[in-house]
């Protein structure tokens, strides 16, 4: 809203200064700064009204150390970081832009799937929350309206780029298309066209597109939600992948950047630098009060929605294939969780007695088990973290 009304005041006043908000970097730092002054300032105002109405967790007891201190400890904190996200997006971003609007559906949807899951768990005193069935359909709704937007919707386009020797010089030329296409890492002609990929349904090949958006949607969400065990561990690991996004839709939608790097140039997409820094300013925010002692968690509303939003952000500046290591710490301790189940099931129905890999999962908890401090675990998380983020971006070169 601020960037159109400095628009209007520069375009029709000529007023100083008004021009800065044309530039994605100011008005992206913007947004970083205004998300983490929300969550800083009405974090403790939004404890203490959850604290009034006793929205507090309830904590099974599973004999981890220091576990049951956390009891009461309010949560449904992520309406918090919501708020710290939508809000400075609203203010400083382009708001026709589709990308942007399609980040806010998804973060708005999947912050009210993961609301409505904490409240019934709280208020409602149901243990068990939103039946994982309409979670799962929830979660698979949002996946399958960003996969159709992203097939169908005229302004979702790549810039291809050809050059031509007119007189010894060399001419560069460019048409924004339709394309169904992605970038694979380490590899130098890094374009796979999934066209290509699932040729074998014809016309209907968006449909395999579509259905591996959702796949990819529901995978990292629910990985972020699981990753959600410890203080700070998920809002720290959100932050350090929303930077790593933030510095890919960039380039992404930089045409000066993208073609010096031969990087896939995505028409603005830029503006999701706006987004991504409202969300890294909204997780560290959040860390002032949910880091180790938290005073809040972030429950399902956060956790769902983090998860949702980073999936979507890595479909659009085409870094799918990326998750894996960008995401590397919500792809383990998703694993860990399959890996346990699938191998008790197992030795269960083998031996008649179940057997496991991990002394608990998902795997934060084998390491507090091992006795090893939940701060020290959360600390050698983000640092893994951190790493995976720097390896990530070391391919916008590394071909």
């Amino acid at each position: 809203m601020l960037y159109y009304l400095f628009d209007y005041l520069e375009s029709e006043f000529n007023l100083m200064g008004a021009s800065v908000f044309r530039f994605i970097s100011f008005r992206a730092g913007m947004a970083a700064l205004i998300s983490l002054l929300i969550t800083v300032t009405f974090g403790k105002y939004l404890i203490g009204m959850l604290r009034k109405y006793q929205l507090g967790e309830e904590i099974r007891d599973l004999g981890l150390q220091g576990q049951m201190e956390k009891k009461g400890t309010p949560t449904m904190g992520g309406i918090i970081i919501i708020m710290a996200i939508v809000i400075p997006t609203l203010l400083f971003a382009q708001l026709e832009n589709i990308y942007i609007i399609l980040m806010l559906v998804t973060a708005i949807s999947m912050g009210s799937i993961g609301f409505l899951d904490d409240y019934l768990k709280l208020k409602k005193k149901n243990k068990d929350g939103l039946a994982g069935k309409f979670k799962i359909i929830g979660q698979v709704s949002v996946g399958l309206l960003v996969g159709l937007v992203l097939v169908f919707n005229d302004d979702v386009t790549v810039r291809e780029f050809t050059y031509k020797s007119v007189n010894g010089q060399i001419i560069s030329s460019f048409n924004d298309v339709k394309a169904l296409i992605t970038t694979i890492p380490f590899i130098k002609d890094n374009e796979l066209d999934y066209h290509v990929l699932f040729g074998l349904l014809g016309q209907f090949d968006w449909v395999l597109y579509v259905l591996l958006v959702v796949f990819i949607f529901t995978s990292v969400s629910n990985g972020a939600n699981i990753t959600d065990g410890v203080d700070g561990l998920a809002a720290g690991t959100s932050a350090i992948i929303a930077l790593t996004l933030a510095i890919f839709a960039y380039v992404s939608g930089n045409v000066t950047f993208s073609q010096y790097l031969n990087v896939m140039f995505i028409p603005n997409s830029g503006e999701l630098v706006i987004f991504c820094t409202a969300l890294v300013g909204a997780c560290i925010g959040f860390l002032w009060y949910n880091a180790y002692p938290a005073q809040v968690f972030m429950g399902d509303t956060g956790s769902l929605s983090l998860g949702g939003i980073i999936a979507v952000l890595a479909i659009i500046v085409r870094k799918e294939l990326l998750i894996p290591f960008m995401c590397g710490i919500f792809v383990v301790e998703n694993l860990s969780v399959v890996i346990q189940v699938s191998y008790f099931k197992y030795t269960k129905k083998k031996f008649g007695e179940g057997k496991r890999v991990f002394l608990m999962s998902p795997l934060h908890h084998h390491y507090q088990k091992k006795g090893i401090h939940e701060a020290k675990i959360v600390a050698r998380f983000w640092t893994i973290g951190i790493l995976l983020a720097i390896f990530s971006l070391v391919t916008l070169k590394l071909r």
